[in-house]
């Protein structure tokens, strides 16, 4: 009988696995933002998390304040709540890419809860626009989230060399980093994104196939052989 060897993990694996795993559960703690792209110039998707409400209370509402080097924003409409663009005026009017003057521009945008999000269940917000070609910038998009009961101004923002995850409500945060030929100011917008998963995952479906009926006509061909050699015995 063959014996079986002992699984044996060590406590340094163990307290590996726990940090790997602990890094994204402490940063889920927080309302915070995924950026699409950080590219300078380009266009990314900005998707702000809410994890959990206000100690136990249901969220109702998140209001996230716009910085003034961003002119222009599309909210993705999220169909368990209602959105408005709130509209600030411009101390100097603006022409934006398209040449038209802008003598506003969005200075918040704010999610309505139809019915309460619970607390323990989490949403997302998305919101389109062009980030400013300031690499090495950050961006801070103080976000206020309110709850039946309280609410939570997640709008401190971290001293220098201070880490944002010791901040009891840090503000969602975007650094810029440098454009680059593949990420310039001409980066497709994130609409584009889609097609080109799909295109990827055809290439990989006909890749698969292709594969397999290689593999269907290797098995063919040796059973054509070991026929003719039975024939000829």
């Amino acid at each position: 009988m063959q014996k079986k060897t002992p699984l044996i993990v060590s406590g340094a694996v163990i307290a590996g696995a726990l940090l790997a795993l602990g890094g994204p559960l402490a940063a889920s703690a927080h309302v915070g933002v995924t950026p699409s792209d950080t590219a300078a110039g380009s266009y990314s998707l900005l998707t702000f998390s809410v994890p959990h409400g206000c100690d136990g209370s249901g969220t109702t509402a998140v209001s996230i304040q716009i910085p003034e080097e961003i002119n222009g924003v599309t909210p993705t409409v999220n169909p368990n709540w209602t959105v408005t663009k709130d509209m600030v005026d411009l101390s100097d009017p603006i022409t934006d890419a398209h040449g038209n003057s802008l003598v506003q521009r969005v200075g918040s945008v704010t999610y309505t809860a139809k019915e309460p999000l619970a607390d323990g269940f989490r949403d997302a917000f998305e919101l389109s626009l062009q980030l400013p070609d300031s690499a090495g910038k950050t961006l801070v998009f103080p976000t206020l989230q309110t709850c039946e009961t309280g609410s939570t101004d997640w709008s401190e923002i971290a001293a220098e060399g201070q880490d944002e995850h010791d901040l009891a409500a840090p503000a969602p945060s975007v650094t810029i980093t440098a454009a680059s030929e593949a990420h310039g100011e001409h980066t497709a917008t994130p609409e584009a994104a889609p097609a080109a998963a799909e295109q990827d995952v055809l290439a990989r479906v006909f890749g698969l196939g292709g594969i397999a009926v290689g593999v269907v006509g290797v098995i063919v061909g040796t059973l054509g052989l070991r026929a003719r050699r039975e024939a000829k015995a």
